[in-house]
């Protein structure tokens, strides 16, 4: 049996690169049991450990799901060793969760991370003090370059399973100590969970409402200990009872850092990221600078490097695997039904979707670089106080820009909002921004229509996406979700050169998962829409698809479409099948217009420039597929919000493709 070791440390402290770095490609990706958190485990090579990657956080405090998993996990779970990673460029906001940790009395190695930015700066950290201080293993790390990451783990293979004790090494102040080893008293004639007592005690400090639930002591236990805080509050320099364990540790923390930490000589100097955070994060260069690297990544994207690309997969399929086995039935004297599945559905359904793998797999690429360098957290900062001024929570872009990947882990990203009304205005606006799985739709009718403009157009969509939502922000604010705001708080983390490993390892995780629902969901999509396209109703064979049930469902349907330029019963149908994925739009069109010929021939017939700029602009803006819908009625716990949410989002796309194609269609009358 592996090891289990779980790997716990703040956002932004290359706790993840550390998980990449151990892992590889030996990891996988769900959900924590009853909840939406992402959960993250991998096996190191060889298979000695199991590796847990804990969500980031900042503290063992039940504040966020965040911390609450994290909590649960390494107090249920029982981990062999914790690998506790810390942020040397920051250190003492990281040493305030080592000492929660160490009070759970797991056996830890503590790995200082970004060394080689600390020494890099003039600085150092005496890792041997700070372990002989804290009681356990301290090691520096580069994450980043894999410095003594395999001595991380050998020391943790030497811990794990071993009985350490926080009682013996963590000391505060004699009287915090002693106030702490009175509660311990208490609790050990009530709890049986004898190895967390110091713990438990700290948090019984804070009142926290969660472990007096699991402990379920009695009434007079609990105010014994009420009695021995209030008479130490009565007699120390400390806050108030909810601050006091922070006031401890911090005290505690400063005496740790002044004797193990050395700040570079020129410290009150600007650093290299104050340096480009001055440019970056500029009054009045930030927005267009911002908006000048989305421009840049969807140029490269969909420009001749993208399309060359996609050209390329385009060509194995079309050119070479399609006539292959066009042959190969031939000579097999296969029937047509059969050769039609085959090239028509199979490789024309899954083929076209596949052929924008290379496109997807750059945007990935460029937003795994900007996140892991600290530049998204920057877009934030920068929006919020734009976003504030049109009713919004600056806290709502992150989920928001989360929402260019996939709608679905945006929307429960939006939990980490701590306000109510600021949450559910979140999960509503965020379906607008454009996720992964409409760029092929993008990028099949900008390269038809617009050819010469396509990654202009292509940005142009990401713009309405966010235009749309800013203003339905207003409204709602003004209307639904009237009320005050939380504060807006993020920390900027340094920036850095990503790991190229790292990179390709999200990048091929992100793809991956396109290219599995291709020949999963998009492979049933196409086999179930060339069935209903070629079988009427008594399941009889068709030789005109609109006599098939598809095509009478999509002339059913078809007329609520006229106004805005696209009603023809098979766009009908492709925005149906949107619903399951929107990936699907593509395969649907490629199945019901290509005919075994060409989709560019084919869309060139039914749509004009400003019918396919309004068809684009529909798929954008109305609801998000199965999916997501799923996420947001368990996020906002309300089918009734979530039908709600639904329907707006359907109208809106339907007004704003109307509004295109109606006042485009006069403009252009009138010229």
């Amino acid at each position: 049996m592996p090891y289990k070791a779980a790997l716990v440390g703040n956002p932004n402290s290359g706790k993840t690169s550390l998980f990449n770095d151990l892992t590889g490609s030996n990891q996988y990706v769900g959900n924590w049991p009853g909840v939406t958190v992402e959960k993250k485990s991998g096996f190191t090579a060889g298979k000695e450990f199991e590796v847990v990657d804990l969500p980031g956080i900042y503290s063992l405090s039940p504040y966020t799901m965040e911390e609450i998993v994290t909590r649960d996990f390494i107090i249920d779970q029982h981990p062999d060793v914790l690998v506790n990673i810390v942020d040397g460029t920051n250190i003492e906001r990281n040493l305030y969760l080592t000492l929660q940790v160490l009070e759970l009395s797991i056996p830890t190695v503590v790995a200082v991370n970004m060394i080689d930015q600390v020494r890099g700066g003039g600085g150092d950290i005496d890792c041997d003090r700070l372990s002989a201080q804290l009681g356990v293993p301290v090691i520096p790390i580069s994450a980043k370059t894999g410095y003594h990451v395999d001595k991380v783990m050998k020391t943790a293979k030497k811990l794990a399973g071993t009985n350490w004790r926080a009682e013996d090494v963590v000391r505060y102040d004699s009287a915090s100590r002693q106030m702490l080893h009175e509660i311990v008293s208490i609790l050990a004639d009530y709890c049986d969970d004898s190895d967390r007592l110091l713990f438990y005690a700290g948090k019984l400090v804070e009142q926290d409402e969660n472990i007096l639930r699991r402990l379920k002591l009695p009434e007079e236990a609990i105010q014994a200990v009420d009695r021995i805080v209030a008479l130490f509050l009565s007699k120390a320099e400390y806050g108030d009872r909810e601050t006091v364990m922070a006031d401890i540790r911090y005290r505690y923390i400063e005496k740790l850092v002044a004797g193990s930490v050395k700040k570079p000589e020129n410290s009150g100097a600007l650093s290299t990221t104050d340096k480009i955070d001055k440019v970056l994060t500029n009054r009045f260069l930030a927005i267009p600078i911002f908006f000048l690297i989305i421009f840049l990544m969807f140029g490269i994207t969909f420009g001749p490097v993208g399309t060359f690309l996609q050209d390329c997969v385009d060509y194995l399929f079309n050119d070479i695997l399609a006539p292959a086995v066009s042959r190969l039935l031939l000579i097999a004297n296969a029937p047509d039904w059969t050769h039609s599945l085959l090239v028509d559905a199979v490789i024309g359904g899954v083929g076209g979707i596949l052929t924008f793998v290379p496109q997807i797999t750059l945007l990935f690429m460029f937003l795994s670089f900007l996140e892991d360098s600290g530049y998204m957290a920057r877009a934030a900062f920068i929006m919020d106080k734009i976003m504030r001024k049109f009713g919004l929570s600056g806290k709502s872009f992150i989920p928001m820009l989360m929402g260019f990947g996939c709608t679905t882990p945006a929307v429960m990203a939006a939990r980490s909002l701590e306000n109510e009304k600021d949450r559910n205005l979140t999960i509503m606006l965020t379906p607008f921004m454009s996720c992964g799985a409409r760029m092929p739709i993008y990028a099949l009718f900008a390269g038809v229509f617009f050819e010469d403009n396509r990654e202009i157009v292509v940005f142009s969509m990401y713009i309405l996406g966010m235009a749309v939502a800013v203003l339905s922000g207003i409204l709602l604010s003004k209307t639904v979700f009237r009320g005050v705001f939380s504060p807006f708080v993020l920390e900027l983390p340094q920036y850095h050169m990503p790991s190229f490993r790292a990179i390709m390892l999200r990048t091929w995780e992100k793809s991956k998962g396109f290219i599995i629902k291709a020949g999963t969901i998009i492979f049933a999509m196409s086999v179930v829409v060339w069935f209903f396209q070629n079988f009427d109703a008594s399941f009889q064979m068709v030789s005109n698809s609109g006599d098939s049930m598809l095509g009478q469902l999509g002339k059913w349907i078809a007329g609520l479409f006229a106004p805005l330029g696209f009603g023809t019963w098979q766009a009908a149908v492709s925005i149906l099948t949107g619903l399951v994925a929107k990936e699907s739009v593509v395969s649907t069109m490629n199945v019901l217009y290509a005919d075994g010929g060409s989709i560019s021939a084919a869309l060139s017939q039914v749509f004009t420039p400003l019918s396919a700029y309004a068809f684009m602009a529909f798929t954008l803006l109305y609801m998000p597929c199965i999916s997501a819908f799923a996420t947001i009625r368990r996020e906002m716990n309300s089918m009734k919000w979530a039908l709600a949410t639904a329907l707006y989002q359907t109208g809106v796309a339907y007004l704003v493709s109307l509004l295109i194609f109606q006042v485009g269609s006069f403009v252009t009358g009138m010229l």
